[in-house]
């Protein structure tokens, strides 16, 4: 056991797990007054759910002896059987950081379902998904035998598993899902941007676990990943400023916080794969072409309440392909050339059929679910549960007794 490298992925295990309450205060105050408990809980849930069954039959479908041809994990490890001892590293901590993965992907869809999915409903589907869809996904990229990883593509830190995933669920369960009342002639504001703020500080320190702490060392590795974390979060927001400026005439705190978020997204496949300055342009991509991905909802009338799919679908799908033109073997020996470093267009391929796998895999089974879901228990609620808001109908609690709900 190397002590140095045990201990930063025990820190970044820690990092990872605090993304997802910076996750539910990101999305927490981009939602009206009356639904924001709901978010948290949405969200909080998720640390419940996910992680037990993550020890129980998740690690094992994701991590287990390759079967089906590098489709899916065997059950050797169900309810954390044999995950004693290691190499470099102690299993269980590698089990225990791969689980605050499982958490916040499920997590990240509930940004497009908010103010009207039931909270049974979202407690059935999450909990399936993780199985169904996350647990393969994972097994495919990131397992010795998944098919994808057989391949050669790359995904450093879960541009195909954990975004282009989450994204393509969320749009899946939005359309099973149907609108807000009153979407998009009703004004639907944000109701505590001092709230996105704080998430997004929130989520930008996990992020560095995250993308850096996917080396699974305390190495060179994860220092470039770290620095192409910071760079590319901070261009991603510049870029979405700019476009922002320039289509709206301002640029806003909001537009900030989503900028930061797509950068850092577009940056997670790529974190461990690029250097130099790589991270800027490919930040700065990301926050001007998600800022306008979010667009397509109102041209489409798809009501993807807080810009999952503009900014996790968009976004993974944007670092998973560029970095079929920016890897670099300069920046890790283990990693492939891209187009723009003598490799070809071979990366690129790879890039985009896992690209493609990911998101078409993600939404079939992700909209058979949600409408199975929606024919049994239901996935909405009721008209009159909407308008009052889901904090009373849901929870039966309100998070400002003496404010008035907008």
């Amino acid at each position: 056991m190397d002590t140095g490298d045990t201990a930063w992925v025990l820190i970044s295990t820690a990092l990872v797990l605090f993304m997802t309450p910076g996750l539910a205060f990101f999305y927490g105050g981009m939602v009206r007054s009356k639904n924001v408990l709901g978010m948290l809980m949405y969200n909080f849930f998720a640390i419940g759910l996910i992680a037990v069954i993550w020890a129980v039959v998740g690690y094992s479908l994701a991590f287990g002896g390759d079967t089906a041809g590098g489709l899916i994990g065997n059950l050797d490890h169900v309810g954390l059987k044999d995950t004693g001892g290691g190499e470099g590293i102690p299993t269980i901590i590698f089990v225990a950081f791969q689980m605050t993965f499982a958490v916040i992907t499920p997590a990240l869809i509930s940004g497009a379902v908010a103010d009207r999915m039931k909270f049974s409903a979202w407690a059935v589907f999450i909990g399936i998904w993780s199985i169904v869809v996350y647990s393969p996904v994972a097994h495919w990229v990131w397992a010795a035998g998944g098919w994808i990883f057989e391949m050669e593509a790359l995904d450093f830190a879960g541009g195909t598993v954990v975004h282009i995933n989450a994204g393509a669920a969320a749009l899946a369960l939005i359309l099973v899902l149907g609108r807000r009342n009153g979407w998009p002639n009703e004004p639907m504001p944000p109701h505590n941007l001092p709230f996105t703020l704080l998430g997004t500080g929130i989520l930008m320190f996990g992020w560095f676990g995250f993308n850096a702490g996917s080396a699974l060392a305390a190495n060179e590795i994860a220092a470039v990943a770290l620095m192409n974390t910071f760079l590319a979060g901070s261009a991603g927001m510049l870029g979405w400023l700019v476009v922002e400026r320039i289509k709206d005439g301002h640029a806003t705190t909001l537009g900030a916080a989503s900028g930061v978020v797509a950068g850092l997204v577009a940056i997670t496949p790529c974190a461990g794969f690029v250097s130099g300055l790589s991270p800027i342009v490919i930040g700065a991509i990301a926050g001007g072409l998600c800022f306008l991905a979010i667009q397509l909802k109102y041209k489409f009338r798809y009501d993807d309440s807080l810009d999952v799919i503009g900014v996790h679908l968009v976004g993974g799908i944007i670092g998973s392909v560029i970095l079929g033109f920016f890897a670099s073997t300069g920046a890790n020996e283990g990693g492939r050339d891209g187009l723009f470093f003598g490799g070809g267009t071979a990366l690129l391929i790879d890039q985009i059929v896992a690209t493609l796998v990911t998101l078409a895999f993600s939404f079939v089974v992700s909209f058979v679910l949600a409408k199975v879901i929606d024919a049994t228990i239901g996935l909405r609620v009721d008209p009159d549960a909407e308008n009052a808001g889901l904090d009373t109908s849901q929870h039966a609690e309100t998070a400002y007794a003496m404010a008035g709900r907008i």
